[in-house]
């Protein structure tokens, strides 16, 4: 019989508070997550200070629901994984320190996990049989990369933007266009009744050979488009909107698509996952499904966005590896992978 093993995991880079119960075959036993998105929207996009108080809040309740829920208690437990960065500082603070209380009062080991390998491992939820070498594309509000896994644990940055990143550019993007925060629905939305070729907008850095992105021409475009209605004195009607929406969603598109038959290309691997916020797009979703230059694996859409269960499988998959990090766990709001 295999020995239980049960992994508590917890994420607060954001304004997302995640908590989620993974037993030793990674299979989610609960999965609990309080969105701020609503207390957020009115500010038209995330507050630092606002965000950690939230978590404050919310956190302790959502582990105490967890346990309740996986019929459990704390010190039963076998493992706790924390994001320890990148994110906002606060938040970071709020999930890790609470993380440090519960294993000392438990007296169970701790591991810091690195948010984007968390995201990383999204995909791994329903593929558990994906083994390395693959490609994982990373595409959220605050990165857009490429990173080429050799092993877990074992990561090559190929590529990033040199700006925004891509969610970022779709929330700039819905703000120019009057759309509500977060911009990414709201776009991916209204997009589905619009022309994709109705603006010749440029697909940033398509035809360079190096694996990088760039979304803050894409912005300019669709920005001076825009202001050319308000020059003529006019409200953009709906159907521009409409059009404008899904001629941006398709360069942001071909931009990521094409880097990834870059990065296939330059290192011969035709596995690919991708994960991040981003991944929730429609269109985004289709591609990649369609490319006929590799295989994809994507998380469920619920997976998309930041989550608990990322957290505890990467901070599962490391503890096997032989890390442990009780007190040793620092906040670090530019971690890189």
């Amino acid at each position: 019989m295999t020995e239980k093993f049960y992994t508590l995991g917890i994420e607060t880079s954001c304004d997302d508070t995640g908590v989620a119960v993974l037993n030793n075959d990674n299979e989610v036993l609960c999965e609990f997550l309080s969105s701020q998105i609503k207390d957020h929207s009115k500010f038209g996009g995330v507050i630092p200070e606002f965000a950690a108080r939230k978590h404050l809040e919310n956190l302790l309740p959502l582990v105490d629901a967890a346990l309740k829920e996986c019929n459990l208690k704390g010190n039963e437990l076998n493992l706790i994984a924390v994001t320890c960065g990148p994110g906002l500082m606060g938040s970071l603070i709020v999930g890790v320190q609470t993380a440090k209380a519960l294993s000392q009062v438990w007296r169970v080991p701790l591991i810091g996990v690195n948010h984007i390998e968390g995201h990383l491992f999204a995909p791994l939820v329903e593929a558990k049989n994906l083994e390395p070498p693959f490609l994982s594309l990373i595409v959220s509000g605050g990165h857009t990369e490429i990173i080429e896994v050799k092993n877990f644990g074992d990561y090559k940055l190929l590529g990033e933007t040199r700006d925004d990143a891509a969610g970022e550019a779709y929330d700039k993007a819905a703000k120019i266009l009057g759309l509500n925060y977060p911009g990414g629905p709201e776009i991916d939305r209204l997009a589905k009744n619009g022309n994709p070729y109705a603006f010749n907008f440029p697909i940033p850095l398509k035809n360079t050979h190096e694996i990088e992105f760039s979304f803050s021409g894409l912005k300019t475009a669709l920005l001076w488009q825009g202001e050319k209605f308000q020059e003529q004195n006019q409200i953009i009607p709906e159907q521009k909107i409409e059009d404008l929406c899904a001629s941006f969603q398709r360069a942001v598109t071909e931009a990521l698509i094409s880097k990834i038959n870059l990065a296939v290309k330059l290192t011969g691997i035709k596995k690919v996952t991708a994960s991040g916020g981003v991944l929730a797009n429609s269109a985004l979703r289709e591609a990649l499904m369609n490319d006929k230059n590799f295989k994809v694996w994507l998380p469920e859409l619920k997976r998309c966005t930041d989550n608990a269960v990322m957290i505890a499988m990467a901070g599962r998959n490391s503890f096997k590896r032989g890390n442990f990090s009780r007190d040793e766990v620092v906040v670090n709001p530019s971690l890189n992978i």
